[in-house]
């Protein structure tokens, strides 16, 4: 049987901030799943793993295993990373030994007894359906579009009936709770998509849920106005949230705006922080970032929010603001490119290595993860890299 091996551009740069060296590509979130989740699903493999070396050494909860980039034995499929497959899964005919997306090759298929030794252009091709993701920014634009086919296919699981003494907008079918809890009061509005509430979920009265939206296992809906979003496992999530992406672990427990933005793994967004998604001139958002000014070609863009990263109360984040992993933002102004580790806003001092993981040691294990060898190990290769 063959193996999935998801492969890393070899230089994300700038464009995947604030996940470029913090976290691999394929473990980010387009529309409900992660990427390499994507593909896997698109092949029906289950022996999946990461291959790059811009995050060497990363490891974090349900990762898959990564690995160094290399020559690939077969029988393999290696797909490209900064590609979220969409449509039902694909069988490959003999013969076939590429996809291809438009005039791109985005997955090569190695057969037993071979040996892929690097990109090409050679052989017999497949067309699949997907979006080729630019940077960082593109985890919202695949959010629109792909979160809604998603979660009608989640919804087309079974699930529980509508729970009583919650008021439902639309058709009831495309109400999926998957084993999740939710009090009296909520409204579900699903005429513009499915909701869909994993194993855990708990919702509380007080709270609009407005599809397409997905909620992973555990997460917490604490009340407010949540619509067009992806939220991985064991969020907490409260206030006005419209377009995001929760990577998973992360808490957003008070009101405060959050639009079109991006939420890293184990994130913590104090009370009051509010994200801007659209310029006063209504016209193209670009990102500031080392190197340059980057254009991402979308009208609307709140904050990228790295890995570990965290705000103070009352954070006011401007249109395309991009937050370092392990950052904490404190007071203001806040500039629109935060770098990694930064303590307070203007980044002049850094959290070092051991505030780090002592940090990362009273986080974790409020979400039940303990931080073992791996895991610490992981995070000060994350120090690293980034903490420069």
């Amino acid at each position: 049987m063959s193996r999935l091996v998801c492969l890393e551009p070899r230089a994300p740069g700038a464009a995947w901030a604030p996940f470029t060296g913090a976290r691999p590509i394929a473990e980010l979130r387009a529309g409900v799943w992660r990427i390499r989740e994507r593909w896997a699903a698109l092949l029906e493999l289950a022996d999946v793993s990461v291959m790059g070396d811009h995050a060497a050494g990363f490891a974090d909860v349900d990762s898959a295993p990564l690995l160094p980039c290399g020559p690939v034995a077969g029988p393999a499929v290696i797909a490209r990373s900064d590609f979220a497959p969409a449509g039902p899964p694909r069988t490959l005919a003999p013969g076939i030994r590429r996809l291809i997306h438009g005039e791109s090759t985005v997955a090569w298929i190695v057969a037993a007894g071979e040996s892929w030794p690097g990109p090409h252009q050679d052989g017999a091709a497949l067309a699949v359906q997907g979006l080729p993701l630019r940077g960082a920014w593109d985890l919202v634009s695949a959010l629109e579009r792909l979160l809604a086919g998603d979660c009608l296919a989640c919804s087309g699981e079974a699930g529980e009936p509508v729970p009583a003494g919650t008021i439902v907008l639309g058709d009831p079918s495309d109400v999926a709770c998957l084993g999740a809890a939710v009090e009296p009061g909520v409204v579900f509005d699903v005429r513009h998509g499915a909701v869909v509430l994993e194993e855990g979920v708990e919702v509380r009265a007080g709270t609009r849920l407005e599809g397409p939206l997905f909620a992973g296992p555990g997460s917490l809906l604490l009340g407010g106005a949540i619509r067009n979003s992806a939220i991985g496992p064991r969020c907490r999530v409260h206030g006005e949230v419209s377009s995001c992406v929760f990577l998973g672990y992360a808490n957003k427990s008070h009101d405060g705006f959050l639009g079109h933005s991006v939420v890293g793994q184990w994130a913590n967004l104090g009370a009051g922080t509010i994200t801007s998604n659209l310029k006063n001139t209504y016209g193209e958002v670009r990102l500031d970032l080392p190197g340059g000014r980057l254009a991402t070609g979308r009208t609307n863009l709140g904050t990228l929010f790295g890995d570990h990263a965290k705000t103070g109360i009352g954070t006011l984040l401007s249109t395309g603001t991009v937050v370092g992993a392990g950052a904490s933002v404190v007071g203001a102004p806040v500039p629109r490119w935060v770098p990694p580790f930064a303590w307070g806003a203007g980044g002049a001092e850094r959290l070092d290595e051991e505030g780090f993981v002592k940090i990362a040691r009273r986080v974790m294990p409020r979400r039940q993860v303990e931080v073992g060898a791996a895991l610490e190990a992981s995070l000060r290769a994350l120090h690293a890299r980034l903490a420069r």
